[in-house]
């Protein structure tokens, strides 16, 4: 089974390109062909961030799509131990956090965001990368 800590934008992207892999990996956490590894702190940002007026998301399958990810999701309990002034945005630390509870990659649009410094052991992968390698697998 393929998991994975999905950071917001690589959903969001999902959305508005479903043809593109951040929109595979929409389908693929949908059916549950891959799951997500997340915890509250996550799910309430994906709940927050997708119902935007500005993103013009249909609401009816935002609703869908999250009701799949909180179904078959992995869920963890991550410690807020990272020190928030090690990423350039701190609004990440949740997802570092995450990924280094579970050992599982880290999914992201914007890579500059978790330097290797920061990030040790934990792969950081495009979502193409990540669509590149699940492929592979199959």
């Amino acid at each position: 089974m393929n998991r994975a800590v999905f950071d917001t934008n690589v959903i969001v992207s999902g959305f508005l390109s479903p043809d593109g892999p951040p929109g595979r990996i929409v389908e693929w956490l949908r059916c549950g062909a891959v799951i997500a590894v997340l915890d509250d702190r996550i799910f309430v940002e994906y709940s927050e961030v997708l119902v935007r007026p500005a993103l013009g998301l249909p609401v009816g399958e935002v609703e869908i799509v999250l009701a799949a990810i909180r179904a078959k999701s992995f869920w963890v309990e991550a410690a807020g131990t990272l020190p928030k002034q090690q990423l350039p945005d701190s609004d990440d630390a949740p997802f570092l956090e995450c990924a280094r509870t579970a050992e599982v990659p880290l999914v992201t649009g914007n890579t500059r965001h978790f330097p290797k410094s920061v990030t040790g052991k934990i792969s950081v992968l495009t979502p193409a990368q990540f669509t590149a390698k699940v492929s592979r697998e199959k």
